[in-house]
């Protein structure tokens, strides 16, 4: 009985005693295998053949003879690389023309290697350190001042300034400066209260007396002048009043203590505690 044909199916040739691939479960001899299907070499364009090794990345493919750094000519096969625009390079030439150098050693980052920015600078890893402490700081956050970086902890226990209050350090820079001439030292948002009410002072207006702070109303019932005649606290803030041995009076309160005329801008007599207008003087 003769066998049956076993053919290539692209050419039809016999593959009877021959060399042959199967793909998708068809047969092909290995000259239509290639024209078919094989790869062409980035480098030389020729196709890979079944029989030589095809090193493949990124959806292109090379020839192991051709896969080749593109700047020292140095094979790549089993040695770690990088790409730049398109161009294979071993990692010596790739740091070389491209990679950071680190801000604290100088040294070049190799590609690979884990690297820490930060406003457009780069660190090795172990490079990215606390000044202070010299612990690598990774993802933690961190301060620079004068150009070097400092943990939290570090950075307030050297630079971060205490809140006159509760005396704990600020981790924010939201704070309020109460400027007098024996106490600049600033104070958490939700520290700066009046000394009196306990009114937080934040965004109001307020004055400050021994260090202390005050809203406007309790520094007004506190130390404010009082009115001579209504006896109540002469506002700060530029409003008028009149003042006299040691006595002093709102504007629309300073009037003749008989008649009711005003007696401002006026000459006026006093009589004990009483202050009257020249006419009504005439008739005590």
């Amino acid at each position: 009985m003769m066998a049956e044909r076993y053919d290539c199916t692209e050419c039809k040739e016999s593959l009877f005693g021959l060399k042959y691939i199967l793909k998708e479960e068809k047969p092909y001899c290995i000259k239509c295998y290639e024209t078919l299907f094989s790869s062409s070499c980035e480098v030389c364009q020729k196709p890979i053949s079944c029989t030589s090794r095809d090193l493949s990345y990124k959806d292109r493919h090379w020839h192991s003879e051709c896969f080749l750094c593109a700047k020292c000519s140095r094979s790549l096969v089993e040695r770690p690389f990088a790409t730049k625009d398109e161009l294979l390079m071993c990692t010596d030439c790739y740091s070389n023309e491209y990679s950071a150098k680190c801000h604290a050693c100088l040294k070049t980052i190799m590609p690979g290697s884990k690297k820490m920015e930060h406003k457009g600078n780069s660190w090795h890893e172990n490079c990215f350190s606390c000044n202070r402490c010299q612990q690598p700081i990774g993802t933690r956050s961190f301060v620079q001042k004068e150009g070097h970086n400092y943990c939290l902890p570090c950075y307030e226990k050297q630079y971060a300034l205490q809140c006159a209050y509760c005396k704990k350090v600020h981790t924010t820079y939201s704070s309020i400066t109460l400027n007098t001439k024996l106490n600049t030292d600033p104070w958490h948002k939700e520290c700066f209260v009046c000394i009196g009410c306990k009114q937080q002072l934040a965004g109001q207006r307020f004055t400050s007396r021994d260090d202390f702070a005050y809203c406007l109303n309790c520094f007004c019932n506190l130390f404010a002048k009082k009115c001579a005649y209504c006896t109540t606290s002469i506002s700060l803030g530029g409003s008028k009043y009149i003042s006299f041995e040691q006595r002093q009076w709102h504007n629309d309160c300073f009037n003749c203590k008989k008649c009711s005329v005003s007696l401002v801008g006026r000459g006026f007599l006093t009589c004990k505690e009483d202050i009257v207008c020249p006419d009504c003087a005439q008739d005590m």
